[in-house]
């Protein structure tokens, strides 16, 4: 059993456990915010279109509500029997708002890596060119040396020949 606790430990205490806990609590922070632009602004607009207060509120009835009144309380009878569509729409506005949202960021994370991957290919070959201008340069003082001492060797040559 203390094998089983420290092997949760290692497990729960590794990074990528950590960053996916702060990634799940900063998600439902996130769902609360759509879930609160769809109810307080994007509802309200949709409410102009089709005349309800809320998308919740909308559904069609198959067959209404059966109920009596006794001692001024409802009494259900039968319940209503509805298509409530209007939670179905508000919870995919949901979803494409989160979905959007998600592709955007990721869009905008790719577009940056895409971004600092050419500008570091760029500095490699920049690199390379001045390496290789550096390498002919030297291979140019080479040459140029070596064919100043094989004219020094050829004029001391000549010169003993003069003697």
């Amino acid at each position: 059993m203390k094998k089983f606790f420290s092997d949760f430990k290692e497990f729960a205490l590794k990074g990528n456990i950590m960053d996916m806990a702060v990634g799940v609590v900063i998600g439902g922070a996130f769902g609360k915010i759509v879930t609160s632009l769809v109810n307080d602004i994007i509802t309200p607009l949709i409410s102009l279109l089709t005349g309800s207060t809320t998308l919740a509120g909308l559904k069609h009835i198959f067959k209404p509500e059966v109920f009596h009144f006794e001692d001024g309380e409802k009494i259900i009878d039968q319940a209503e029997i509805a298509l409530t569509y209007g939670n179905f729409i508000q919870t995919i506005i949901d979803f494409l708002i989160i979905a959007l949202s998600i592709f955007i960021v990721l869009r905008l994370i790719m577009n940056a890596k895409t971004k600092l991957e050419s500008l570091k290919k760029q500095e490699e070959e920049a690199e390379e060119e001045e390496e290789e201008t550096e390498l002919s340069v030297l291979k140019d003082i080479k040459a140029l040396l070596d064919k100043d001492a094989d004219a020094d060797e050829a004029a001391e040559e000549e010169a003993p020949a003069e003697e």
